[in-house]
């Protein structure tokens, strides 16, 4: 799909707040209410808008730590790895699960509330896995960037 300058910035203005109404977004994009709603439906269609989310302040919940898991399989066939994804998808803790390059084959982003939690995680659930052969542990001690957003143009 082919994104002028005004889709661009209805995409940049929705992922800095979705909450805005649509009359509001429609001003700053230059267009009437009409237009501006056709071009979101079109955007939601084709796949690009692909939901509209709340952005929730783990620690206030609880979720006091968050890991960054790096997992080798032992065998490197599609049935291995579509199944770990297949298990770990399900879990809540697993916030993203991303199949990499590199020496790992799987990085996963966990959020639990304390580091028993995490021990809990990794010694009866994670290492559960059949296929599962190394996993790495990153602790993310202090985040300076997680908006989310996606540039809408680049220079």
């Amino acid at each position: 799909m082919d994104l002028d300058a005004c889709d661009r910035r209805i995409i940049s203005e929705l992922q800095i707040d979705a909450r805005q109404t649509n009359q509001v977004v429609a001003e700053k994009v230059g267009l009437s209410q009409t237009p501006y709603l056709r071009r979101v439906k079109r955007l939601e269609q084709a796949g690009i808008i692909k939901g509209y989310k709340a952005e929730i302040d783990r620690q206030k919940l609880g979720f006091d730590l968050t890991v960054s898991v790096e997992v080798k399989v032992a065998r490197h066939q599609d049935r291995d790895a579509s199944a770990f994804v297949r298990t770990v998808v399900t879990w809540p803790e697993v916030i993203a699960c991303h199949l990499v390059s590199g020496g790992m084959d799987f990085l996963l982003e966990v959020v639990v509330r304390d580091m028993a939690g995490y021990e809990e995680f990794v010694l009866q659930r994670l290492l559960n896995i059949e296929s599962v052969k190394e996993v790495h542990s990153n602790f993310i001690m202090r985040t300076y960037k997680d908006n989310g957003i996606i540039p809408t143009h680049c220079n």
